[in-house]
């Protein structure tokens, strides 16, 4: 008997009637009517109105490698610091050329610990992209033509410490990597804690009529400086914590207090006393390394994004005045059209140079991809306060008052913990409350999808403009006694160059390539002037012409003289332009 109970349970399994869900009927597809620029029936449906762990962003990614297997991969491109794998998604269509022929687009997100929604918007644009391939004539478009390397979270560990561990919105900052902070022998033994077991670390405050704040006539939620000459009502003591380690301090020997894994590139690097949170040289960092080495292995990446919070700001380098030098104005002009177009399209976000418009920064990501890899590369920072009330601040408090107002009105008070009587050990009788770790900084559920398309839209428009070439004109001039001259106009048909002017001036990449096969090549030159009749012959190799770069929405010109009549083949060969044959037949 027992065995037949086992027996039917397990045929009723492989039929499927244990596992079958009735289908809802709002998500029938009869039933559903396909909104402008969305998936109308996504094969991976997935709420981007919150926010995932890690095995949450791993799930994700699985189902989307199982639903497209013809579009995307997975594979990790390292381990992090307590052994988690970084995944990189690869996304393309695979039935056109390989992905290393084509011009490569590279995104990251969430270096930073507790700046968590770059994962998902770099995951929702994974998502974008293959559920929108057919039935989308641009994305379609797109991604025959070019490969997308997306890796959601570089920093995995911290992230989930910030979902999991007692944090504020602040903290962490950087990867998992122990250090001994307050330098008493021990690491990490003294961080933010839940004193009163809420389930929320948030702040501390001490009644005081010596102290130096007062409740905000405006908003009794809030402190504010007393005027110069007025007496105080309050103390603020900082974050949820006690003296864990009886040192007589505070909250001093956090995890990931110390160093900034965003400040750890290897370009336009300062040692720790020059650039606060630089370890002891570049890549220190075990993550950065991971990634810089992919990158290095995918020398067809042409442009790259990384996400941040917050401001609502779209960054370029320099980072540093000292590097201005690696930004020529043949790659500004680029970077100021994507730029601005991206101020545009993301309402709100300005965009801006890093170290004249925010602050200098020494060994960041941004100045490695672009200085040391000659790659097109912004920094977004995701959220901005104007998504309050669609205005502008002239101050802290003011932006203050209206986030409180904003989670009053639109978040019904859910992103904040009132003021409650605590007896803490060191400062007696204190309140606790104020604002979650998952407000301020990262986007509001019914924001992220919004914040997440529109910085998605941004790019895949800088991916748009990454290189294509195309060989736009051959021509043939017999010169007699069996002499041709082949002229061979190749056309690059958008914006971004084969080589920024950086990678040329210190040639960090190898130059293009223009072949001629199947007749005997006798000379090869490139055009410099057509007009002019200026050529520069190459000596060396003819039949394989160099060029420095193809510029962007522009031209390079090839001759070859050449002997014979018989059939032909041109073939251009780019790193970050992509590779290409075009053949005369008889």
């Amino acid at each position: 008997m027992k065995n037949k109970v086992i027996y039917l349970i397990y045929t009723l399994l492989i039929s499927g009637a244990f596992l079958s869900i009735p289908e809802s009927k709002a998500q029938r597809v009869e039933d559903i009517f396909k909104a402008a620029g969305t998936p109308s029936n996504p094969k991976v449906p997935v709420s981007w109105n919150r926010y995932y762990t890690y095995d949450g962003i791993s799930s994700i990614c699985d189902e989307l490698v199982s639903a497209y297997p013809d579009l995307i991969s997975k594979t990790s491109v390292g381990k992090s610091y307590e052994d988690r794998d970084i995944w990189v998604l690869e996304i393309t269509d695979s039935k056109t050329k390989s992905p290393e022929d084509k011009p490569g687009f590279y995104i990251d997100g969430n270096i930073h610990s507790n700046e968590i929604q770059g994962s998902e918007i770099s995951l929702y644009t994974a998502w974008y992209l293959v559920e929108s391939f057919n039935e989308n004539a641009f994305i379609n478009s797109l991604l025959k033509e070019k490969v997308f390397y997306i890796v959601p979270t570089i920093n995995p560990d911290a992230r989930d410490n910030y979902m999991k561990a007692p944090n504020t919105a602040n903290t962490p900052r950087s990867g998992m990597i122990p250090f001994d902070d307050d330098r008493d022998g021990l690491e990490d033994e003294d961080g933010l804690d839940d004193i009163n077991g809420d389930g929320h670390v948030t702040y501390m405050r001490r009644k005081n009529p010596n102290g130096r704040y007062k409740i905000d006539p405006d908003n009794p939620k809030w402190l504010i400086r007393a005027d110069p000459d007025e007496a105080g009502q309050y103390e603020f003591l900082g974050s949820e914590g006690f003296d864990n380690d009886g040192d007589g301090r505070v909250n001093e020997d956090r995890v990931g207090g110390y160093y900034d894994p965003n400040r750890d590139w290897g370009w336009d690097w300062q040692p720790d006393y020059i650039q606060r949170g630089a370890l002891k040289y570049p890549f220190s960092v075990p993550e950065n390394r991971a990634v810089a080495r992919f990158v290095m292995e995918h020398p067809n990446i042409a442009g790259a994004q990384s996400y941040h919070n917050s401001g609502g700001m779209i960054l370029r380098g320099p980072g540093s005045s000292s590097d201005e030098i690696s930004f020529h104005d043949t790659d500004k002009s680029v970077y100021d059209a994507i730029g601005k177009l991206g101020s545009k399209i993301i309402p709100g976000y300005e965009y801006m140079v890093l170290y004249t418009d925010l602050y200098p920064a020494f060994g960041g990501e941004l100045s490695w991809f672009h200085g040391g890899r000659g790659i097109f590369t912004f920094t977004n920072e995701l959220f901005t306060s104007r998504y309050f009330f669609n205005k502008e601040y002239k101050n802290y408090n003011e932006r203050m008052k209206d986030a409180f107002e904003f989670d009053k009105y639109l978040l019904f008070e859910d992103a904040y913990v009132e003021w409650t009587p605590f007896d803490h050990p060191i400062y007696g009788e204190i309140e606790v409350g104020g604002f979650k770790r998952n407000y301020s900084r990262a986007d509001p559920g019914f924001l992220l999808e919004s914040d997440a398309h529109r910085n998605m839209a941004f790019t895949i428009y800088h991916a748009y403009h990454t290189p294509k070439l195309v060989v736009e004109e051959v021509e043939e001039k017999d010169l007699g006694k069996g002499l041709k001259e082949i002229t061979v106009t190749i056309a690059n048909k958008r914006m971004i160059p084969t080589h920024s002017g950086n990678d040329i001036q210190n040639r960090i990449n190898p130059p293009d390539y223009i072949s001629i096969t199947g007749l005997e090549v006798l000379a090869g030159m490139v055009v410099i002037d057509e007009d002019l009749k200026i050529t520069k012959e190459q000596q060396y190799n003819p039949h394989q012409i160099e060029v420095e770069n193809i510029p962007g929405m522009g031209v390079v010109k090839v001759r070859w003289i050449v002997s014979g009549d018989k059939d032909f083949s041109i073939s251009v060969e780019s790193q970050k332009g992509g590779n290409l044959t075009w053949s005369k037949k008889s």
